[in-house]
């Protein structure tokens, strides 16, 4: 009965060996998460704020209301440039 309990134990820790590599340490991490990029140097337009993408996180935010609320924020800022040309960001 040991002698099966340590067999088991000892293919077990060579599977986890091969699992993990050999021995060898884990490569860098990959960032693949998307750049929420915005322009530093001037101000926001109505599609800055629809080509902003965020990365998902587990507990994170839902896309969906994220969405909707850029979406919002780029109609309204179109509706204030309509009325007010001085104000639009591409008339500085």
């Amino acid at each position: 009965m040991w002698v099966f309990a340590v067999l088991i134990v000892l293919a077990m820790g060579g599977i986890a060996m091969l699992a993990a590599g050999r021995g060898e340490p884990m490569k860098p991490a990959f960032d693949d998460r998307p750049d929420a990029r915005v322009p530093a140097d001037r101000a926001l337009t109505a599609d800055d704020l629809r080509r902003v993408r965020f990365s998902l996180a587990f507990r994170g935010y839902r896309m969906a209301e994220v969405d909707a609320l850029l979406a919002r924020l780029a109609m309204e800022q179109e509706l204030r440039a309509a009325q007010d040309p001085a104000r639009a960001p591409d008339a500085e």
